[in-house]
């Protein structure tokens, strides 16, 4: 993690690869596949968000193969993962961690997955997340706001104004995410 506890990219990967087995289990080259599908329709192709293995989630001791293949022998594509109590409480950490600014690809990631598992998280740390979430757009208001007061007209006062209306509308509907989670 940053120090600011945002998401750096091989843990945006890992958070997809531990909450599709919070889920349920899965065999390997599904789990792969079904990651490799999700990153690239929210970023697009990526080697940076793609570089992270399945095998290593395995070495750390967050997933094992069910039918007690070791984590130091290849798996078939068929072979099922599921999630160890390490995989567990990393997957907790990872998705109560801070948002970064939401401008960049990897903070769409980030948010996106959080949207996904939220509901794999006890009340509480919903709530908690909801709020984050909202904090992070009222900031980006903010910077956005005080930008475009220093451009009053122009095709870049007109783009401010429309990442302001964005921005707005995000953060209503974060706010009101707190109240259905």
């Amino acid at each position: 993690m940053y120090r600011d506890n945002t998401l750096i990219p091989a843990e945006a990967v890992r958070l997809a690869a531990l909450g599709s087995l919070v889920e349920a289990d899965k065999p390997y080259g599904d789990l792969a596949r079904e990651i490799r599908f999700f990153v690239a329709r929210i970023v697009g192709p990526s080697l940076d968000l793609l570089g992270t293995s399945l095998e290593l989630l395995r070495l750390e001791g967050m997933i094992a193969a069910k039918d007690g293949t070791a984590a130091t022998e290849n798996l078939p594509d068929d072979c099922t993962l599921h999630l160890t109590e390490d995989g567990r409480a990393a997957f907790h950490t990872l998705m109560t961690s801070n948002v970064r600014g939401l401008a960049s690809d990897l903070s769409r990631l980030v948010i996106a997955l959080k949207m996904r598992f939220l509901p794999l998280l006890p009340e509480n740390d919903r709530h908690e997340q909801a709020e984050i979430l909202a904090e992070a757009c009222e900031s980006e208001l903010a910077r956005l706001k005080d930008l475009r007061q220093s451009y009053g007209n122009g095709f870049l006062a007109e783009w401010l104004d429309h990442e302001i209306a964005e921005a707005t509308e995000r953060h209503d509907w974060f706010t009101a995410l707190d109240g259905r989670v």
